[in-house]
């Protein structure tokens, strides 16, 4: 790993060590941060397979009755049967935090099923289909609110885990290789003027012993 372009100085050194230090907390923060993030996603990811299945499971049910309310009174009759009914059902969506990011949050109102067609024109599968149909909504709403959470958790996973490389791999070798720099250019200088002030003292007791 290339050392970083400084002067190897005492004020350099100690200024390295404490961005060192500050890089090696924010790589222990991140990490816990990458940990949480796996655990959250793994089990949103296992429960959005959960609840993928139910609705697969749901939609065939429903579409098997629909099937059945058709060959019953026809496409046509099924069709003007359906536009007749009117019912309304709220999403709200709200955002749940997790490590500084926002979890989608999905709530659902549904308007009670009731008694939708007349005595006349339909079959007793028509009732059944609609309500297989409204009886998806729920499994539904919580589908989409796993979906979306485990693709922002992934997204956030993802850049959390280029933070932590950049300081595991670029970073912290960086700042440790010219950390290790600076200290031995130190140390070498040290011994050089250790040297130096001993030569002059053997050359000052040499001159004070002529001298005498």
């Amino acid at each position: 790993m290339p050392k970083l372009n400084v002067a190897p100085t005492k004020s350099n050194l100690l200024g390295l060590q404490r961005q060192l230090e500050f890089a090696e907390e924010g790589y222990d923060l991140l990490e816990q941060k990458r940990q949480i993030l796996i655990f959250e996603l793994m089990s949103r990811l296992a429960r959005a397979e959960e609840a993928e299945s139910r609705v697969g499971e749901g939609v065939g049910h429903a579409f098997a009755a629909l099937r059945e309310a058709t060959l019953d009174i026809g496409a046509r009759a099924l069709e003007e049967a359906a536009f007749a009914v009117s019912m309304r059902h709220e999403v709200s969506l709200s955002d749940d935090r997790l490590m500084g990011m926002g979890i989608p949050k999905i709530t659902l109102q549904e308007e009670p099923m009731g008694v939708r067609f007349g005595v006349g024109g339909t079959s007793s599968n028509t009732d059944v289909a609609m309500s297989r149909f409204v009886d998806l909504l729920p499994s539904l709403a919580e589908l989409a609110e796993l979906v979306n959470a485990v693709m922002r958790l992934a997204r956030e996973l993802r850049r959390t885990q280029r933070r932590c490389n950049a300081l595991s791999k670029i970073f912290i070798p960086q700042y440790r290789e010219t950390i290790g720099y600076i200290m031995g250019s130190l140390e070498e200088r040290e011994r050089e003027s250790l040297i130096i002030l001993k030569m002059i003292r053997d050359r000052l007791g040499e001159e004070t012993g002529k001298g005498t």
